[in-house]
């Protein structure tokens, strides 16, 4: 799982200040964690499924004290804004790739919170942190991801039109769909159907020369 976000969202029901939910999904799936969770009402439904080592963030800029703990003490690989900075986006991606999957052999999971875009690309949004992944670093991260041919789930996250203005809703959404566009394999530098073929002119195509 490469979890490109601002947020780590592995607060446990303890750990977290707020008590939000939202803040929390992965402590439910992480094997690892689960003498921390609480047997909340409700949620017996949901099955520890992800090891620790599965999951590399990218992105994250917000993160709780608890999380950061978590994070730390089960060895979660975590590329946050900083190392973004200091090492660019191309060796961020390869340094998570090469973790998660040395072999090139996995399939990849890939969750996209809107809010890892920096507020001024994705306003439309509930919890929105200054200083996010330009909407280039975004696009670069799903070319890679769907360059493998192993790119095989992708959910895109906190996107919500009801937050802002149209033209918040209109940037938001544009965003979002420029993500899902290169998860796709959408590339900057243009594609073509798979069985493309440059048209052959014939005597009914030809445009007329202009009269004399």
């Amino acid at each position: 799982v490469v979890w490109v976000d601002a947020h780590a969202d592995i607060n446990t029901p303890l750990t977290s200040s707020s008590g939000n939910m939202h803040g929390m999904p992965l402590s439910f799936l992480v094997k690892e964690l689960q003498p921390y969770i609480s047997k909340l009402p409700g949620f017996e439904f949901i099955k520890p499924c992800l090891s620790a080592k599965n999951i590399a963030y990218i992105g994250l800029r917000d993160v709780d004290p608890g999380e950061r703990y978590i994070i730390e003490k089960l060895g979660i690989q975590s590329f946050s804004m900083s190392e973004v900075d200091r090492h660019g986006i191309k060796d961020v991606v390869e340094k998570a790739m090469h973790y998660l999957d040395p072999e090139g052999v996995k399939p990849i999971h890939l969750s996209f919170d809107i809010d890892a875009l920096d507020p001024s690309l994705a306003p439309s949004t509930g919890t929105p942190v200054p200083g996010g992944l330009s909407i280039r670093e975004g696009n670069y991260i799903c070319e890679e991801l769907a360059a493998t041919g192993r790119l095989t789930c992708v959910d895109i996250a906190e996107v919500n039109p009801s937050l802002g203005n149209e033209r918040d809703n209109l940037i938001t959404v544009n965003s979002a769909l420029s993500i899902i566009t290169h998860c796709f394999g959408g590339r900057r530098q243009g594609t073509y159907p798979k069985n493309y073929q440059i048209p052959i002119p014939t005597h009914t195509n030809h445009v007329a020369p202009p009269p004399s």
